[in-house]
């Protein structure tokens, strides 16, 4: 835990990372907790009729019968176990049982249809899949192996686990790319220790005596499960886990009343929820947010309604809680991130690696803790994703007295809804569909969700292009992908812009797109 400070520049310089020899996160979670105080509160359950609240001993024995069953289905160390669970008691003790063993733990988001499920099962070779009954059928098509709450020992069987460093594979979490299916990013055990600093300071110092941590953000991220759920486990901080498979204002509310939350992720679309519905939540200590910036509006809607700053944090799933606001150390400027957190370098460099004299590609420093190994059995888009010594972010920024300010994405990822959508997956579940000839998929501006996907298709000869097709394309995404990434727009065009390499050019159709929403809003 980080020494409490009124001063940033003292908790910067003085920081180093420690990482043990021996590193597991289900000791840093669970574990270990156990050991010290078990009956120490670790999570309450509001996913049934009534809250549960669940000690660390609690959580050890679930994650210990989980454990029995892995071993007894013959997983070993480095194997691939898929969770395909919403938050829960069971997703968290899952991934903690897997890492235990020396396996490595694959977050799968439950909304995914076959297609999305199928490419990452398939890509990571995971054989066995820890989910629900719902999750099982899924599983079970696909010719996999589900494991599910009602296939678990009544007692618990304790072994000694195994002996992990903090290189030694744990994570292998699937991020959206610009071009076709989705890359996994493979992360060590030393992920969670760093994610601490920037989860701390986004937070005012998580830690603080009645602290209480809760995200509508799915666990199946990297946002919900090693921004909120990891981090409050290892650092002694309850977490609830709730399901809300569409975000609701007054379910929201009555989630952290009931729970008695006071540290709240909210993603700047539940933000944007929130303030339209002019709801005041009373009683927060902290409230963090990211993924997308903040204006000086959203800044001061937040202290009145929540009686807080907001503290904009900043990641990807490649290496995340790199930079964020910190009420308390220094005050936010709209439009920027925050600072570095502790234990990170980031620069803003230009083409051959050097600081830029004013723009430039957001990097981060090779040998942050929260930093990917590689993408899982892809080592030219793993050297690609470095720039000597400089992890590629993807985004442009500028320093602005000592904050980063973002200035935009590089490439075509599509931010929507707080979920993070690559074009080219959606390019290529349309290109499945028999009257789609070429597809060019961007994100279209949009005042709630920052971004909508939006098709732009040409339909091969013989097809009628319309509101029937339309609607048959979108479910045709919705069945395949998930109901997040569908385009909710599909406009048909003749043909689209094209490099002379046949490549569509994407930057083309985006600032079609763009111009599409400011007639819209009568600002052309």
């Amino acid at each position: 835990m980080l020494k409490q400070t009124r001063d940033y520049d003292t908790l910067a310089e003085g920081f180093r990372w420690d990482l043990p020899s021996s590193l597991n996160m289900a000791h840093q979670v669970c574990d270990g907790w156990a050991a010290r105080e078990p009956d120490r509160l670790a999570m309450i359950d509001m996913t049934g009729k009534a809250p549960r609240d669940l000690s660390y001993r609690d959580l050890w024995r679930l994650s210990r019968r989980v454990e029995a069953e892995l071993l007894d289905r013959g997983v070993l160390r480095g194997d691939r176990v898929g969770v395909l669970l919403s938050q829960s008691p069971l997703c968290a003790a899952a991934h903690i049982a897997i890492w235990r063993i020396g396996a490595i733990s694959v977050p799968l988001f439950t909304l995914f249809q076959k297609g999305a499920l199928e490419s990452r099962l398939t890509d990571s070779g995971a054989g066995l899949v820890v989910t629900d009954e719902a999750g099982a059928k899924q599983v079970r098509k696909l010719g996999l192996r589900a494991l599910t709450e009602d296939d678990l020992p009544t007692t618990t069987r304790a072994s000694a686990g195994v002996d992990t460093g903090p290189d030694d594979p744990a994570v292998l979490i699937y991020t959206s790319g610009t071009t076709g299916s989705p890359k996994g990013a493979l992360h060590g055990h030393r992920m969670l220790t760093g994610h601490l600093p920037g989860v701390e300071i986004s937070h005012d110092f998580l830690g603080q005596e009645g602290d209480c941590l809760w995200t509508p953000a799915d666990w199946a991220w990297i946002g919900g499960l090693f921004d909120v759920a990891m981090p409050g486990l290892a650092l002694g901080v309850p977490v609830v886990a709730a399901r809300l498979p569409k975000f609701s204002v007054d379910e929201c509310r009555r989630i952290i009343v009931e729970a008695g939350v006071r540290n709240v992720f909210f993603p700047p679309t539940a933000l944007r929820m929130l303030k339209a519905a002019d709801a005041e939540i009373p009683g927060l200590r902290s409230v963090a947010s990211g993924g997308e910036p903040l204006g000086a509006e959203m800044l001061e809607w937040g202290r009145a309604a929540f009686g807080v700053t907001i503290n904009e944090f900043y990641g990807q799933t490649e290496c995340n809680m790199v930079a964020s606001s910190c009420g308390v150390l220094f005050p936010p400027r709209p439009g920027c991130i925050g600072k570095p957190a502790p234990g990170f370098e980031i620069g803003v460099i230009d083409a051959d690696g050097k600081p830029a004299k004013e723009e430039g590609d957001i990097a981060i420093r090779a040998g942050a803790a929260s930093m990917m190994l590689e993408y899982w059995r892809k080592p030219e888009e793993t050297a690609k994703k470095f720039r000597g010594k400089w992890l590629l972010t993807g985004d442009r920024g500028r320093w602005d007295d000592g904050y980063l300010r973002f200035v935009g994405r590089e490439d075509d990822v599509i931010t929507s809804s707080g979920y993070r959508i690559g074009p080219g997956e959606v390019e290529d579940c349309l290109l499945t569909h028999p009257e789609v000839a070429t597809v060019g998929v961007v994100g279209k501006p949009d005042a709630l969700r920052t971004e909508i996907v939006k098709a732009y298709v040409v339909v091969k000869p013989g097809s009628e292009p319309g509101e029937d097709l339309a609607a048959e394309l979108q479910n045709w995404v919705r069945a395949r992908l998930a109901s997040y990434s569908y385009p909710r727009e599909i406009a048909f065009l003749d043909e689209l812009p094209m490099t002379v390499t046949g490549k569509v050019i994407r930057k083309e159709l985006k600032a079609r797109a763009t111009a599409e929403t400011a007639e819209e809003k009568g600002e052309t």
